[in-house]
């Protein structure tokens, strides 16, 4: 009976899981991840609605596992696997054969060089452990440091205001959200995280950050000291490549994959945060993306591959971030636009849609206050799936239906 491993027990790895069953595959499936907990879903970790939660958004029951037969493993790390003899080995000293193998490890926080390491008072989010501390010391009264302002550091700061702690906010760069969001959507929710409390600082480094007397201490290149009873450093993750690397697969910017998310060695596929792949719809650019549903579609996909079923990657790449009662979503990838036209959607709520040279849509980035501008926002990956070159005045003209477009 053939053996299918997935390393890494996340959204992807669990979804193809659950995928392999739904697709008919009757072999044995050994899912194992690190973590103590069984999978669960990890943007509720950031973000407010969740904030006084104890336990996880677990994907599916431990009962659901073993309804599916699948072999669930956690609290192990996957050490090395050996591509000739088809075998995983556990931390446990566990040795696994497999006929296909998923890797499906994710990314991890990147730290701040110089920091210092193994402190309460200075902390990453990557798990709901860090959630867990994170959370403890939201509370009025106490004040939250966040280095970094991209999605996690201002959902995190969102979520600290609203349980009544003060925020700092440093960026080293001029302006927040500086990869992959227009400026006017950053500058809006700048100016939204300050009209909340949140002190947000643009454009200034971190010469030190250490802990002193119980507390974070943050010292900045113009000499400034900040001190605050958490810093939360969130400048970014790296993808978890070390075991392919010493299994010799090709690393790129993660673990390299073709469209079918199939690597260098045969039978040994990735997905998720930490591979990177083809986008047919950017005529081949290889992107690396860090999101819940290229996990969860991923996961779907590399299901599909391992059967053998050659489907290839197709789709639009998409995120959201909820900011207090802000959502922003982007669609599609903005690099190469020359041209960025604004629809309004009603007070507050807008879309950039943005075009190359040729006039084709190739993104859309759009806020306003809870589900204002979803709909829009998914008729614009149609578009962008559809590889329209839509007509720019009836892309501002909010009397003109989307859905008009796409039928046409």
């Amino acid at each position: 009976m053939a053996h299918f491993v997935i390393i890494g027990a996340g959204e992807c790895g669990a979804r193809a899981a659950f995928a392999l069953r739904e697709k008919g595959f009757a072999g044995e499936i050994t899912l194992v991840g690190a973590e103590p907990l069984h999978p669960y879903e990890r943007p509720p970790l950031s973000k407010a609605g969740s904030a006084d939660a104890a336990d996880p958004k677990f994907i599916a029951t431990l009962e659901k596992y073993t309804e599916s037969g699948i072999r669930l493993l956690t609290g192990l790390e996957a050490r090395d696997f050996d591509t000739t003899s088809r075998t995983v080995t556990l931390s446990d000293g566990t040795t696994l054969s497999y006929d296909k193998l998923l890797l499906a490890t994710g990314a991890s926080a990147r730290s701040l060089p110089g920091a210092s390491e193994n402190s309460p008072h200075i902390r990453s989010l990557r798990t709901h452990h860090d959630a867990a501390a994170l959370r403890d010391a939201m509370k009025p009264g106490r004040h939250i440091a966040i280095i970094g302002g991209g999605f996690i550091g201002l959902e995190l700061a969102a979520t600290a205001r609203l349980l009544g702690a003060g925020v700092t906010v440093v960026e080293g760069l001029e302006r927040v959200l500086k990869r992959g969001v227009p400026e006017e959507i950053a500058h809006l929710l700048t100016e939204r995280h300050r009209a909340e409390g949140v002190d947000v600082r643009c454009g200034v480094s971190i010469a030190a950050l250490t802990e002193e007397g119980g507390k974070a201490v943050i010292r900045l290149s113009t000499g400034e000291i900040i001190e605050a009873d958490l810093a939360l450093v969130g400048i970014g993750a790296r993808p978890n490549v070390e075991i392919a690397e010493r299994a010799g697969l090709t690393i790129e910017n993660g673990i390299a994959v073709d469209t079918y998310l199939q690597t260098s060695a045969p039978d040994v596929f990735a997905a998720g945060d930490c591979c990177s792949f083809p986008l047919p719809i950017y005529d081949g650019l290889r992107v690396r993306l860090e999101s819940w549903r290229n996990a969860q579609e991923q996961g779907t996909l590399a299901a599909a591959n391992m059967l053998g079923l050659d489907e290839a990657v197709s789709a639009v790449p998409w995120f959201w971030s909820d900011q207090y009662d802000m959502t922003l979503q982007i669609a599609g990838l903005a690099d190469g636009a020359v041209l960025h036209l604004r629809r309004d959607l009603g007070p507050g709520a807008f879309i950039l849609f943005h075009l190359d040279a040729a006039g084709r849509l190739i993104a859309a980035s759009g806020i306003g206050p809870g589900n204002t501008i979803a709909r829009d926002i998914r008729l614009a990956e149609m578009l962008i799936a559809a590889r329209a070159h839509p007509d720019p005045a009836a892309l501002t003209a909010s009397d003109v239906k989307l859905k008009s477009l796409l039928a046409a």
